[in-house]
């Protein structure tokens, strides 16, 4: 499938039909995903994947009672990962382990450490969340390209997810993206025109 394709036909599935995605194809996706653009290549984010059913019927009343919660094969949670302190130090260790000159990796680190030290908690914070959203387009896009739908969902309570599914300090969850095969069909795909964006 052609990119533009993935694109014109991805759509926010709002109710999946339940059937299990094959897990060598969620694998497929996380790669996917653990390859998409980051700043500086901290990479930010974490994901949780949620599977039981049990655990995905008491996630829903902390999405609104979406039913893409409940009917979707895999539920991925989006965290933003806020802790630079450890993101620089897990950079270095990749840098590292691939055997980038040393005078490379000290220019690396150095200014993501000059990066994240001109900011406060709460700008990190947003910063992640930015760099996370990126994650978030690879799994969209990358699941229509494997062959099966999702959904973006901002509209979830995070320290809900966050009791229940016992997300650890300081990360936090900031998007959901059920993915399964869609039980709906898609709404004509409306945006505003070029111009309307262009300035």
């Amino acid at each position: 499938m052609e990119f533009k394709d993935i694109v014109l036909q991805r759509y926010a599935v709002k109710k999946f039909n339940g059937k299990a995605v094959p897990e060598e194809k969620i694998n497929e996706l996380i790669e996917l995903v653990r390859f998409a653009p980051s700043a500086l290549n901290l990479q930010p984010w974490r994901i949780k994947v949620v599977t039981d059913q049990k655990l995905k019927d008491l996630l829903r009343p902390a999405a609104f009672d979406q039913e893409q919660v409940t009917t979707c094969s895999h539920l991925l949670v989006f965290c933003a990962d806020p802790d630079y302190d450890s993101l620089i130090n897990k950079l270095s260790a990749l840098l590292k382990e691939n055997h980038i000159p040393d005078e490379v990796q000290a220019i690396i680190t150095g200014m993501a450490a000059r990066f994240a030290g001109t900011m406060s908690p709460g700008q990190r914070l947003a910063w992640s969340q930015a760099q996370t959203y990126l994650a978030l387009g690879n799994a969209l896009n990358g699941a229509k390209s494997l062959g099966f739908d999702s959904c973006p969902m901002g509209g979830f309570n995070p320290d809900e997810f966050t009791r229940i599914l016992k997300i650890p300090k300081p990360l936090v969850p900031v998007m959901l993206c059920p993915v399964g095969y869609a039980a709906d069909k898609p709404m004509p795909k409306l945006r505003f025109r070029k111009e309307d964006i262009l300035f």
